[in-house]
């Protein structure tokens, strides 16, 4: 005997109601206010037009973590003579793994003796077997997370200018220094010296600020850019950014003709592992001076 479109529509209302009773709480289903009075008056007056497909959503809690994942159900008007449209997400899931899910679900389901109702052991089952795809998306992430860090690297900039005295420069330097959490030194005087290392981005956004917006007899002699596995502060070779005033050659105080001793400057670069530098800025080789 052939089962009818109302039969049918009975046993979803049946199901609904054991699914409420099972999840009492507030958001636990998500279902529209007038889904089921729809079907309710199509059952007294048969004659009408088919109402609206039941649709509706289950939000469960799985593991420990209770992590949250949703069933979504899309009810055809045979359902359960028909198989019904289930789909199972989570924030926490990855796509791979959603579509596995899903796929496994789908397979479960087909399973079943057909025309007995089945969302409750749809439920059932994926509270039981979601664990496992959660756990796979998570140690995905982390081992995304690690390649991400493979890629970080410490970039170092190596400035040099013809003098740096003006005291409004010299605090324009020092404020991008630290709003940009570079590290470094600036060398006052002349010449003038600086270096700043840290993320590439803000070393970068340093070397746009203080050129704008015409610093002439300023260039960019040297970068390092070098990758790490870890925090790239522990290739950092200055803790902090340092004002180097070293003793100038004469009297001359901080006027245009202030000459730094180069021989200190070597000496203060070769204690940062940097003394090949100094060749580099200013195309000789230096000597340390005397003690």
């Amino acid at each position: 005997m052939a089962v009818t479109v109302k039969e049918c529509l009975e046993l979803q209302l049946l199901e609904v109601e054991m699914l409420l009773s099972m999840f009492p709480k507030r958001g636990e289903i998500n279902l529209d206010k007038d889904a089921v009075p729809s079907v309710q008056r199509y059952l007294k007056n048969a004659n009408g037009a088919l109402p609206p497909q039941l649709q509706y959503c289950i939000a469960l809690d799985v593991g420990e973590e209770k992590v949250k994942v949703e069933l979504q159900v899309h009810l055809p008007h045979m359902y359960p003579q028909v198989a019904p449209q289930l789909f199972a997400r989570s924030d926490a899931l990855h796509r791979q793994q959603q579509l596995q899910l899903n796929t496994c679900l789908t397979s479960h389901i087909s399973s079943l003796d057909s025309g007995d109702l089945c969302i409750c052991e749809a439920v059932q089952w994926v509270k039981d077997n979601s664990l496992p795809y959660l756990e796979n998306s998570k140690n995905s992430s982390e081992r995304a997370s690690t390649e991400v860090r493979v890629k970080e690297s410490l970039h170092r900039m190596w400035i040099y200018s013809h003098h740096i005295y003006r005291q409004e420069l010299r605090k324009k330097i020092f404020d991008s220094a630290k709003k940009l959490n570079l590290t470094g030194f600036c060398l006052t005087g002349k010449p003038g010296v600086i270096c700043v290392e840290g993320l590439q981005e803000n070393c970068e956004e340093f070397w746009r600020v203080i050129r704008y917006p015409n610093w002439k007899h300023i260039s960019c002699k040297h970068v390092d850019n070098i990758e790490t596995e870890g925090n790239i502060d522990d290739l950092r070779l200055f803790h902090g950014f340092e004002d180097l005033q070293f003793q100038a050659h004469g009297g001359y105080g901080l006027r245009n003709d202030y000459h730094m001793d180069l021989g200190q400057f070597l000496e203060f670069l070769k204690q940062h592992q940097s003394g090949h530098i100094f060749q580099i800025l200013f195309g000789v080789e230096g000597k340390l001076s005397d003690k």
